[in-house]
């Protein structure tokens, strides 16, 4: 068996579960579309996935005007179903929105908060789109509940994973510096014919002194681009 769990997991393409999610959603409601939006490290919107591109232009319009079915929910954290996208109501809550609805043909909009199970705050939203008139069926509503769980779900697990990587590429960094340097410390040692902790002592001397990283100094010396020799009698110049 080759890769890991963690390999299998970095490889999940969750902007596609969710604009699939999305899709299946409107399909089972016998509705004409839907969106997800989530809300980043800054509680600002951003559209992760639409079940088409009319919806996906549509979104994106109201995370970027800051007004829409999408934008009051997460702020909210409230459901809102059966939304008449005609009625003057809503056309003076969100007037560039309706009306750009209104063109793409929506007619009727619903709106459900991404509330992951045990945490209090939404995390984004669901918004679904119907062409005609009605609300939707109590099983319905029940039913967009749950796929606005699992997408919910699906967002903060993307989080995680994300935050695996950034963790495991800072920690390859820290050791592949921390081998440069060892190796850095000692060729200086040979060289200089000294310790190695007085071999560093010099070099982080010069490094500080020239201000370099001193991983960028490490490799310097490494690849022989680094005048030791100078190194070594500028640092012991100054050291008592």
């Amino acid at each position: 068996m080759s890769g890991s769990l963690s390999d299998d997991l970095d490889s999940v393409d969750m902007t596609g579960v969710l604009q699939g999610l999305a899709g299946r959603c409107a399909d089972v409601l016998g509705l004409a579309s839907g969106a997800v939006v989530a809300a980043d490290g800054n509680d600002e919107l951003t559209l992760v996935a639409a079940s088409d591109e009319p919806t996906r232009l549509l979104e994106a319009f109201a995370v970027e005007r800051g007004q829409g079915p999408c934008v009051d929910c997460h702020r909210t954290g409230a459901a809102r179903t059966g939304i008449n996208l005609g009625h003057p109501a809503a056309a003076a809550r969100w007037p560039h929105f309706t009306a750009r609805a209104r063109r793409t043909g929506f007619a009727v909009a619903h709106t459900l908060p991404l509330r992951p199970p045990g945490r209090g705050g939404a995390v984004g939203a669901l918004t679904l789109f119907q062409r005609g008139p009605g609300p939707l069926p109590p099983d319905g509503i029940a039913l967009a509940q749950a796929l606005a769980a699992l997408a919910a779900v699906a967002i903060v697990q993307e989080r995680a994973l994300e935050q695996g990587r950034i963790e495991r590429d800072q920690l390859r960094a820290a050791l592949t510096s921390r081998i440069v340097i060892e190796q850095a410390k000692g060729i200086l040692a040979e060289r200089w014919r000294t310790n190695v902790d007085e071999a560093f002592a010099v070099f982080r001397d010069y490094a500080r002194t020239h201000g370099l990283r001193i991983a960028v100094l490490a490799r310097g010396v490494i690849a022989g681009e680094v005048d030791t020799t100078a190194m070594w009698s500028a640092g012991r110049a100054r050291r008592p």
